[in-house]
């Protein structure tokens, strides 16, 4: 039996809906049900939600709606929420594996002690759950990745990874969609545009949603830079960039 609900005080115009402690896929579904069913409502009063690993973030206007008042409302939807219907999108996302484009994937394969042809295997034939997407606009949080090639942070943070990385860290995988410092081991990366400002959402992953790696080869990599690869170039699963 799943544990029951906190609802938790931010301030005086958020509420902390927690459903646990752990990153956890059940606990994640019960977060994006919340979202989905809060979304559906349309309450009054509630300017912004937030989804995380294990809670939503509910931003309120307290002249419209009480800490209370939002309380007992939840407290009476989450007994029903449908959690094993809601169904997020499937992605299928080209990363290459060329190692001018991935300086980690080397010293990944070593520590792991697999070639770098396993660790890639590893890495691209798993779905992955976005159980957030934060830290910068549009960055997934992407789980679980296999234990044969999680490792920690780097002990030492790059200070530039290029936009669009691919990277590892202990059991999750993310792509940066800008160029910033990052400590995460980076094994890849993706032509693929994951945030735009322009766009309505901006970011192309949403919590939620179930995404896989598909290899190209830098040929292909370089063809859909050269075209600047939006949202509209995510592939179909099981089909190949061609």
């Amino acid at each position: 039996m799943n544990p029951p609900a906190k609802f938790l005080p931010n301030g005086d115009t958020v509420m902390v809906v927690e459903f646990g402690e752990e990153i956890d896929l059940d606990i994640s579904r019960r977060v994006t049900a919340l979202y989905a069913g809060v979304s559906a409502l349309e309450l009054a009063g509630i300017t912004d939600l937030v989804p995380t690993f294990r809670s939503l973030a509910i931003h309120y206007d307290p002249e419209i709606v009480s800490f209370a008042g939002l309380e007992n409302t939840l407290a009476k939807i989450l007994p029903d929420l449908p959690i094993d219907d809601f169904t997020g999108r499937d992605w299928s996302i080209p990363a290459c594996y060329d190692l001018d484009l991935s300086p980690d994937l080397e010293a990944v394969a070593e520590a792991c002690s697999l070639s770098i042809e396993e660790v890639i295997q590893r890495h691209s034939s798993d779905t992955y759950h976005v159980y957030m997407v934060g830290f910068l606009p549009g960055y997934p949080y992407l789980g679980d990745l296999t234990a044969e090639i999680a490792l920690p942070r780097k002990a030492t943070p790059n200070l530039r990874v290029p936009a669009r990385s691919i990277a590892i860290a202990e059991r999750m995988t993310a792509v940066y969609p800008i160029e910033c410092p990052g400590g995460w081991h980076v094994i890849g990366r993706t032509p693929l545009k994951l945030f735009d400002e322009t766009a309505s959402p901006p970011a192309l992953l949403a919590q939620g949603d179930r995404v896989r790696f598909t290899p190209i080869s830098r040929r292909e990599y370089d063809c859909f830079a050269e075209k600047d690869a939006g949202a509209n170039h995510v592939l179909p699963h099981g089909k190949s960039a061609t």
